[in-house]
C-alpha cells in the first residue's frame, strides 16, 4: 500500500519549489484553507450519514447489519492509515500529500452521489476514509511546523472548527438535506467544496515539511494495519453483533496482539515507523487521554441525541436538524476561542472548566423523558457544545507542544490515531448500553417504544457522564506547557535577565 503511494504521489504531484523557510513572511492562511476546507468535510462525513441511515436501508433493500458498515468501513480505512500518516509526512511534500487527498476525495464522494447500489457506496465511502486518513494528521503537523509555540494555542482553536463543529454539525446539515432531497444530496452537497479545497491549495499551497525519505519497515506497516483494524473493526462490529460475537472477539484480540508486538518493535528499532517514545512526555500522554474522553463524549451524544429527537420525542428527521443546530453554531464558536484563550491562559482551568461543564450536561441528559421540554433538551446540548470544545483544542495543544519539534509528524498521527479508535469505541458502547435499556424497559412490562428508547438513552449518556467525571479528575494533572508570550516579552525578559546577570 504505501508503495503504491509513493507511485501516485510522486507521478501525479511534482514538488513545487523548496521548503518553504519558516522565518519568512509566511502567508499562513491561504496554506491551510485547503487543509481546513478538506479536514472539515472529512469529519461532517462520519457523522452526516448516519441520519440517514434509515432511508439508506430503505432505499438500498439492506439491513442494519449492513448499512452500519458505510460508518465502520469509513473508520476503519481513517484508523488503518491515520497511523501510517507520520512516515507518509516524511516521505512526500506538503503539496503532494494534501493534492492527493483532496483528489481521492472528490473521487470517493462523487462514486458515492451517483450510487444507486450498496457496493458502489461503500466503495464511495471507503475512498473518502483514505484523504480523511492523510487529512486530519496532515493539518496538526503543518500548523506544529508553521505556526511558533506562542500562537500555535489560536491556530489550533482554528483546527478545533474542523475536529468538533464538523461531526457537531454533520446530523444538522443532513437532516435537513434528507427533509427536502435524498441521501445522494448528502454527497452533491460536499463536492464544490471539496473542489475549491483542491483549486486553493494548487494555487496557494506550499511545502512546508522535510522529505526524509527514512527506511521503510513493511512489517511495521502490516502490524500498525492489523492492529488498529482489528481493534476498529472489533469495537464498530460490537454495537451491532454484541461483545459474545466470535468475529469481534477474534478482531479485538488480533488487533491488541498486533498493536502490542508494533509497539514492542518499535521500542526496539533505531528509527521507528511511528515514534512510541512520545509518550515519555507526560503532558502528551495525558493530552491524548484527554482528547480521547473529549472526541467519546461528543461521538456518543452525536448517536445518541438524534435518535432521541426522532424516536423518542418522534419528531420529523428535517425538525432534528433544526433541533440540532445551536449546539452546532455554540460548538464553532467555542472551538474557535478556545484556543486563543490557550494562548493567554495556559491549559490548566480551560480542561477543568469545559469537563465541568459536560458532567452538567450530561447529568441533564439522563434526566430526559419522552415528556422533557424541548427547551430543556436544547439547554443540555448547548451545554455539552461549549464544554467539550473547551478542552479539545488547549488538550491538543498542551500536547503537541509537549514534544521536541522532530517528534510532532509521530506525535500528530499518535494523537488522531486514539482520536478515531476513541471515536468507534464510544460509538459501539453507546450502542450497546442503549440497546440495553431498551430491553431493560421492555423487560420491566413497558410497551411503549419511544419510552423503551428514551430509556436506553438514559443508559447511554450515563457512559457520556462516567467520561465527563473521569475526563475532570485528569484535568489536574494538567501543567502547562509551551511558550504563551509574545517575542518581545522573552526579549525584554532576556535583557531584564543579562542585566541582573551583569556585574556591577
Amino acid at each position: 500500500m504505501f508503495f503504491f503511494f509513493q507511485i501516485v504521489l510522486t507521478g501525479l504531484f511534482k514538488n513545487k519549489g523548496e521548503i518553504l523557510p519558516l522565518q519568512s513572511d509566511l502567508k499562513k492562511f491561504p496554506i491551510m484553507l485547503g487543509l481546513l476546507i478538506g479536514g472539515f468535510i472529512g469529519m461532517f462525513s462520519e457523522t452526516a450519514l448516519n441520519i440517514a441511515l434509515t432511508s439508506l436501508m430503505k432505499d438500498l433493500h439492506i439491513a442494519a447489519s449492513t448499512v452500519q458498515w458505510l460508518t465502520t468501513g469509513y473508520l476503519l480505512v481513517v484508523g488503518v492509515l491515520v497511523p501510517v500518516s507520520g512516515l507518509m509526512i516524511r516521505w512526500f511534500t506538503t503539496r503532494q500529500l494534501l493534492l492527493s487527498a483532496l483528489s481521492a476525495f472528490i473521487i470517493g464522494t462523487l462514486i458515492s452521489a451517483v450510487s444507486h447500489t450498496f457496493t458502489f457506496l461503500l466503495i464511495g465511502r471507503l475512498v473518502q476514509g483514505i484523504a480523511t486518513g492523510i487529512l486530519i494528521p496532515l493539518i496538526f503537523n503543518t500548523v506544529m511546523t508553521i505556526f511558533p509555540p506562542h500562537k500555535r494555542g489560536a491556530a489550533l482553536g482554528v483546527v478545533g472548527l474542523v475536529i468538533m463543529f464538523a461531526p457537531a454539525i454533520g446530523p444538522t446539515a443532513a437532516g435537513y438535506i434528507l427533509g427536502k432531497l435524498t441521501w445522494q444530496w448528502i454527497f452533491w452537497v460536499m463536492l464544490p467544496f471539496l473542489v475549491a479545497a483542491l483549486i486553493i491549495s494548487a494555487i496557494f499551497c506550499k511545502n512546508v515539511n522535510e522529505v526524509t525519505r527514512p527506511k521503510i519497515d513493511v512489517l511495521s506497516i502490516v502490524l500498525s494495519t492489523i492492529g488498529f483494524g482489528g481493534i476498529v473493526f472489533g469495537f464498530s462490529s460490537a454495537g451491532d453483533s454484541g461483545w459474545g460475537n466470535a468475529k469481534v472477539i477474534v478482531a479485538l484480540a488480533i488487533g491488541v496482539s498486533a498493536l502490542t508486538i508494533f509497539s514492542i518493535r518499535q521500542l526496539r528499532m533505531e528509527k521507528p515507523m511511528l515514534n512510541v517514545r512520545v509518550f515519555q512526555h507526560k503532558m502528551f500522554t495525558i493530552g491524548t487521554l484527554m482528547i480521547m474522553i473529549d472526541f467519546s463524549i461528543i461521538m456518543s451524544s452525536m448517536l445518541l441525541l438524534p435518535m432521541y429527537w426522532q424516536s423518542g420525542k418522534l419528531v420529523a428527521v428535517a425538525l432534528t436538524g433544526i433541533l440540532l443546530l445551536p449546539g452546532g453554531i455554540v460548538n464553532g464558536i467555542v472551538s474557535a476561542i478556545s484556543g486563543k484563550l490557550y494562548d493567554i491562559h495556559g491549559a490548566k482551568w480551560l480542561v477543568r472548566i469545559g469537563f465541568l461543564i459536560c458532567i452538567v450536561a450530561g447529568a441533564m441528559f439522563i434526566c430526559v423523558q419522552t415528556t422533557s421540554s424541548f427547551l430543556f433538551v436544547i439547554a443540555a446540548n448547548l451545554l455539552l457544545m461549549i464544554g467539550a470544545p473547551l478542552v479539545m483544542s488547549p488538550a491538543q495543544t498542551n500536547g503537541l507542544n509537549a514534544l521536541p519539534r522532530e517528534m510532532s509528524p509521530d506525535g500528530s498521527a499518535i494523537m488522531n490515531t486514539a482520536q478515531q479508535v476513541s471515536g468507534a469505541i464510544a460509538t459501539a458502547l453507546s450502542a450497546t448500553l442503549l440497546a440495553a435499556g431498551e430491553h431493560a424497559y421492555t423487560g420491566a412490562g413497558g410497551q411503549h417504544a419511544a419510552a423503551a428508547l428514551t430509556n436506553g438513552v438514559q443508559y447511554g449518556f450515563m457512559f457520556t457522564l462516567i467520561l465527563a467525571v473521569i475526563g475532570f479528575a485528569l484535568s489536574f494533572t494538567v501543567r502547562t506547557v509551551g511558550v504563551f508570550e509574545k517575542p518581545q516579552d522573552q526579549q525584554r525578559k532576556m535583557q531584564l535577565k543579562k542585566e541582573t546577570d551583569s556585574p556591577d
